[in-house]
């Protein structure tokens, strides 16, 4: 009936798409050298306050993380991230495969704080261990909660203080900015971060995240890391031109605010109905906890979705995540099956 497995099963906006088609026979140079990613990162550095700052564009995500850490790390050197962290889980070791080590703390709101950056620095003291350098977090997380300001201020004071840099994963930070609990803007992030990036495939782009480094970044040879990693895009204009469609006039924001409304229709109707929620999600991911024979017969009308955790026997955590294309119609659809499913 609709799949609820994640944000990025959609093709892309129609404007986008339009913008597409539209410079299709023009002739550029490549690489992101052209016109159009130039248009695009000027843009990004505007609505970021940031004019100093470095803008590269990158096809996915774990392509952008793999990329920034392997860059800005020494061999011995390695990432901090909460044990939920997609660096950890869900890139197949990438970081790893790199000679980086992901040492993680565990974090039940998926969020790191500086005592659990600092518990992780004091575990690393000497030569015979690697030595914490990046602090991998991401906004929204992997279980949907954001950072405030005063969170990502109280982060950026403990980066400073052990001389580590803070990478902001913005995967889904169009749902993370969106959020009605969210209090933090492009600026503040460009501001409170060393690096960070806006993702565009799970928010209405065909692919694409917007890599923005600060000044306080090593950035001489980023482009060298880029290339020989594979993460520069001969056609790379097809970036740029997506990033300044939906980021031109707010498009980008409009349409993640919906995923996001979307999502709490879907959460209230489900709370509605007994379900339980072990983690209070403000954004388009949301993780209620179903009875197993519930989740066989949604499945067996069509629906798709993702088990997160076992609870028990007979109970399931699982994962639904709605999308700028969402339409309230798949919503109140679902919700009439649950019902009939109890």
């Amino acid at each position: 009936m609709y799949s609820f497995r994640n944000d990025y099963s959609e093709g892309t906006h129609p404007k986008v798409l339009q913008a597409l088609t539209d410079t299709n026979l023009e002739q550029t140079v490549g690489y992101g050298r052209d016109p159009r990613c130039q248009s695009a990162a000027a843009l990004i550095r505007d609505l970021c306050k940031a004019p100093e700052a470095d803008i590269h564009f990158l096809v996915g995500g774990t392509q952008a993380n793999l990329v920034v850490i392997n860059a800005f790390l020494q061999s011995y050197e390695a990432v901090i991230a909460a044990h939920t962290g997609h660096v950890n889980v869900h890139e197949t070791g990438a970081i790893e495969a790199t000679g980086h080590k992901v040492c993680t703390a565990f974090a039940p709101d998926g969020k790191l704080t500086p005592a659990l950056v600092e518990s992780v620095v004091k575990a690393h003291p000497d030569e015979h261990m690697v030595l914490p350098r990046i602090v991998y977090i991401s906004d929204s997380t992997e279980i949907g909660t954001i950072y405030t300001k005063a969170e990502l201020t109280a982060l950026r004071r403990c980066c400073d203080e052990h001389g580590l840099y803070l990478f902001l994963d913005g995967a889904r930070l169009g749902s993370a900015l969106t959020s009605p609990e969210n209090d933090l803007t492009l600026e503040d992030i460009a501001a409170l971060t060393d690096v960070f990036y806006i993702g565009g495939t799970k928010n209405g782009l065909l692919f694409g995240e917007a890599l923005v480094l600060s000044n306080k970044m090593p950035k001489a040879h980023f482009r060298w890391h880029m290339k020989q990693r594979g993460a520069m895009l001969a056609k790379g204009r097809l970036l740029g031109i997506q990033f300044q469609a939906i980021l031109e006039d707010g498009l980008y924001f409009d349409i993640a605010r919906h995923a996001n409304e979307m999502a709490f229709r879907l959460r209230d109707g489900v709370a509605a109905l007994g379900y339980p929620f072990p983690v209070a999600s403000p954004t388009n991911q949301q993780f209620p906890v179903l009875p197993n024979a519930v989740i066989r017969r949604l499945e067996d009308r069509g629906y798709a979705f993702e088990a997160q955790d076992a609870v028990d026997a007979d109970h399931t955590c699982v994962r639904f995540v709605t999308s700028w294309a969402t339409p309230e119609s798949a919503i109140d659809a679902f919700l009439k099956d649950l019902a009939d499913c109890r």
